[in-house]
């Protein structure tokens, strides 16, 4: 399965695990046992790096929630549970978009809840392509 990538979405997610281990006192994300062991309804805090419409090209990084739909080899397929503030409703990202995601993006996780598992069962607004 295709990952998110910066030049073919316009956003990508950033290694949780990378900026970890170069700010170890200052980043600190759950174990990867903890990482690897998601179900359908838990959630996953991760990073995005979305391009921005602005003069100077910039881009932004939002961390925003993901909802766990399934589990594969790779990692998981999940559902944005966010709107990213940095740029406006659209199409290829937002909430309710359908993202795989590594184990090495997770930066936090939580448990499910009754709305999430609602996620898990319905039908996202922006299936992955």
């Amino acid at each position: 399965m295709r990952m998110p990538d910066w030049s073919t979405d316009g956003w990508c997610l950033e290694d949780g695990e990378q900026r970890a281990s170069a700010a170890p006192a200052t980043f600190e994300i759950p174990s990867r046992e903890l990482r690897q062991t998601l179900k359908p309804g838990d959630l996953a805090k991760l990073i995005f790096r979305i391009a921005v419409d602005d003069a100077d090209g910039d881009d932004a990084v939002e961390r925003m929630w993901v909802v766990v739909r399934e589990r594969h080899p790779f990692g998981y397929v999940g559902v944005l549970d966010n709107q990213p503030s940095a740029i406006a409703k659209n199409d290829s990202l937002w909430s309710g978009t359908e993202l795989p995601f590594e184990f090495r993006h997770i930066i936090a996780v939580d448990h499910a809840t009754s709305e999430s598992m609602n996620i898990v069962t319905s039908e996202p607004s922006i299936p992955w392509a």
